[in-house]
């Protein structure tokens, strides 16, 4: 079996990640003009916000306070409060939380129990159960999902305890939406 022996090997950066092709860089040389580069398949950027991203699985379950500087997906079982201020939360289908959550942005597909503060937005998925009031600049409820607690839509930068109360709108709201 013939094995090159100028073969380069690539090994990526962290374990789990994907080997990314080398991508092809022409030389050009002086006086002569240089043909146009062949195609070459290169990889997905990878946007920050999944590089930053913890991820609690399916069997743990956290008791206590969770607090951090990076984006948060929780497929287990979260009791007590989770405060990841600059960053998103996402409770995956799996996911269980019994806690008050402050983000910039949260998502809730599986089941929540408590008050979430978002400053950008919240979104509920449609198989998404949401028991608590909902405080951000913008939220996103699907067709489907089940909601039952207070809307309180604030402005970016906007105080809890109510400046500028004139241009914050707040919605009391008891919604199940029935699936079919």
């Amino acid at each position: 079996m013939w094995k090159p022996t100028n073969q380069p090997t690539t090994t990526p950066a962290r374990p789990n990640e994907p080997e990314r092709p080398a991508t092809f860089t022409p030389s050009a040389s002086v006086g002569t003009e240089t043909p146009s580069p062949t195609p070459v398949a290169t990889a997905r950027p990878v946007s920050t916000s999944t590089a930053d991203q913890a991820t609690i699985g399916k069997s743990l379950v956290i008791k206590g306070e969770v607090t951090g500087s990076e984006s948060l997906y929780i497929d287990g079982r979260v009791e007590g409060s989770i405060n990841l201020a600059g960053n998103r939360v996402t409770v995956g289908r799996n996911g269980v939380v019994s806690a008050n959550i402050n983000a910039r942005e949260i998502v809730v597909l599986g089941k929540v129990r408590g008050n979430l503060t978002a400053s950008d937005r919240v979104d509920i998925r449609s198989d998404g159960s949401l028991t608590g009031d909902v405080v951000a600049a913008r939220i996103s409820i699907e067709d489907g999902a089940f909601f039952k607690g207070g809307i309180d839509i604030r402005k970016a930068g906007q105080k809890a305890n109510g400046e500028e109360s004139k241009a914050a709108s707040s919605v009391p709201a008891e919604t199940a939406a029935a699936r079919a």
